[in-house]
């Protein structure tokens, strides 16, 4: 037996990245998964049959627009149909803007808060009844340094990733109970293709080697020199949610190379 077989697991912004890289290793532990995020659908498809494949397990997909509140509840409706519950969440999916806060229009600032913080109470809000009743329940809520550290031009991803940290403190609380824990992650500048993207720029301008381009990337913030393996976060997201970690809950877990430490 793994330690998750049978369990649910919804990831949202799960189709690359971090994301994706937590979906495979719930899936590892054999949870099935529900995926969550924008991708032609062939790479969807090609996803959920690569999971099913490696893990034996099911995997579904929702197209949902997190902006919406009414596809959150058909999101949750459709997982909740085909496995009857959703026992395992996880917060994940983030829209980046970067200004400062005089040019950071309205509409910039909505989106922020919809898809990195509303989002995740509506999930949560949704998930809990049936976790209470089965009592059992995993929330992971992935915030970020900027959730511990704030940030020049990034006014609305400090704001949300900070207020995720606050929604985990108080949910921990309502559902300590009942078989139910809520964590967060944070992770520091992480190897996804968004940083990496940074990487390959910094490797290219100055003909440098990549350990040299994070070097220079990370300077003055991230002590190890080094971009955090999507992986090991994936890792312990996965432990948060197996039967070792039933007493952690509330926790606001850094995996930043020694960045808040400082």
């Amino acid at each position: 037996m793994r330690p998750l077989d049978g369990k649910c697991a919804l990831v949202t912004g799960s189709v690359r990245g971090l994301g994706l890289a937590i979906a495979e290793r719930l899936a590892a532990d054999g949870a099935n998964v529900v995926l969550n995020g924008f991708d032609a659908a062939a790479g969807i498809t090609a996803l959920q049959q690569g999971l099913a494949d490696r893990h034996g397990v099911r995997a579904q997909y929702s197209g949902a627009d997190l902006r919406s509140q009414s596809d959150i509840d058909g999101m949750m409706t459709e997982a909740c149909a085909a496995f009857g519950a959703v026992d395992i969440l996880v917060n994940n999916a983030v829209v980046r803007q970067a200004a400062p806060v005089e040019a950071f229009d309205a509409a910039r600032w909505d989106e922020s808060l919809a898809v990195n913080l509303s989002a995740a109470f509506h999930t949560t809000r949704l998930a809990v009844p049936k976790m209470k009743q089965r009592g059992w329940g995993r929330i992971v809520n992935v915030s970020s340094i900027y959730g511990l550290r704030g940030a020049v031009d990034r006014v609305g991803y400090v704001v949300t990733k900070t207020a995720l940290v606050g929604l985990t403190r108080a949910v921990a609380l309502e559902t300590a109970a009942h078989g139910v824990t809520c964590n967060a992650v944070c992770p520091g500048t992480t190897d996804t293709p968004v940083h990496l993207a940074t990487i390959e720029a910094a490797m290219a301008a100055g003909g440098i080697t990549r350990e040299q381009a994070e070097r220079q990337v990370l300077a003055g913030k991230q002590p190890s020199g080094r971009l955090v393996s999507a992986d090991g976060v994936a890792a312990l997201v996965a432990f948060l949610c197996g039967p070792d970690a039933r007493d952690i809950t509330g926790a606001v877990l850094p995996v930043d190379g020694g960045w808040s430490a400082g």
